[in-house]
């Protein structure tokens, strides 16, 4: 009898299990990295969906749409998160994503009103050094220097591609001069963010291409406030990150309500000092203290999304070209 009532509660504890709805979300791998907003996004989705959330890390940001294309209608994500403006067209195209019903009051430098990506966080890249050096106020400034930088790879990596955006929106056909000066300086070339900043955090590089908020995670987080952000003189580059469902998703409700879920002031609070960027929706809260002195770009660049991969294939050529001599 007692194996019988033993089994019986395997049994009903399975057919519980089996019912839990999964949601498979891929995203980028410092996302889920302890330190990362993954587990308390995790954490906060499952009190409100009753599912299980599947956060998985492939790669960075731009090795996420390259995936997704590769598997096709057969992946196993619902929804894909950290895609930024410079692969959203791109993603469109592929025929792969779902248009969502998302409506919020988002705190945006731009209007926001696309069909298809629901904008999670934005921020604008920069060059962060440890306070003290005398930092270059351009790029033509930085290749005049003898200081050594850490950049990620534009194939992989929405950092490495937003500098390709950065450099070409800034200098035009001048862009390729611009790299062949900046070659030199290049310590090395990473596939992701984290592998960047950890070796400049070790001291391999001088600086590291990152955003203007990362010198907050130092304040908050460690009460360091040695960290700074070089403000360039042609402007910054502004990335907004955003997330999508896939159509072929088997959970389509559930990925509607994470992508809903993703602009409520639960997931939007847990930004600032997880992912270290500015929220999409700004928090009840506010932002933290450590956000208040931060740098501001004087100029905002973009490249719309619909022009982006025109401008990317030629960043991309010229970027390649100066690296390889």
């Amino acid at each position: 009898m007692k194996y019988l009532a033993f089994a019986a509660g395997v049994l009903s504890a399975s057919a519980v299990f089996a019912e839990t709805p999964e949601l498979t979300v891929y995203t980028y791998d410092s996302f889920v990295s302890e330190w990362g907003p993954g587990p308390v996004i995790e954490k906060a989705f499952e009190e409100t969906c009753g599912c299980d959330l599947k956060l998985v890390g492939a790669g960075d940001g731009a090795a996420l749409l390259a995936r997704v294309r590769l598997e096709g209608a057969r992946s196993q994500a619902d929804v894909v998160l950290g895609l930024d403006t410079n692969l959203t067209a791109a993603a469109k195209a592929t025929g792969l994503f779902a248009p969502h019903s998302v409506s919020a009051d988002f705190d945006l430098p731009l209007d926001w009103s696309d069909e298809t990506f629901v904008p999670y966080d934005w921020g604008y890249f920069a060059f962060v050094h440890n306070a003290g050096l005398d930092a270059p106020d351009s790029f033509r400034a930085l290749a005049d220097s003898d200081l050594g930088i850490v950049i990620q790879d534009p194939r992989s990596s929405t950092p490495g591609l937003g500098l390709l955006m950065w450099v070409k929106t800034a200098y035009g056909d001048d862009a390729a001069d611009i790299w062949a000066g900046l070659a030199d300086n290049i310590v090395t070339v990473t596939k992701g963010w984290s592998e960047a900043y950890g070796l400049f955090l070790e001291g391999e590089a001088d600086m590291v291409l990152s955003y203007t908020t990362s010198p907050a995670y130092h304040v908050i987080a460690e009460g360091d406030d040695g960290k700074a952000a070089a403000m360039f003189e042609e402007g910054h580059y502004l990335q907004i990150e955003v997330a999508g469902r896939l159509a072929a998703s088997d959970q389509p409700e559930l990925a509607d309500a994470f992508l809903r879920f993703m602009v409520s002031d639960a997931f939007q609070a847990a930004i600032p000092t997880t992912n270290w960027m500015y929220p999409a929706v700004t928090p009840e809260g506010g932002l933290p203290d450590g956000f208040a002195g931060l740098a501001r770009p004087a100029k905002a660049l973009l490249v719309a999304p619909e022009r982006a991969a025109q401008v990317r294939d030629a960043a991309l050529a010229e970027w390649l070209d100066a690296l390889s001599r």
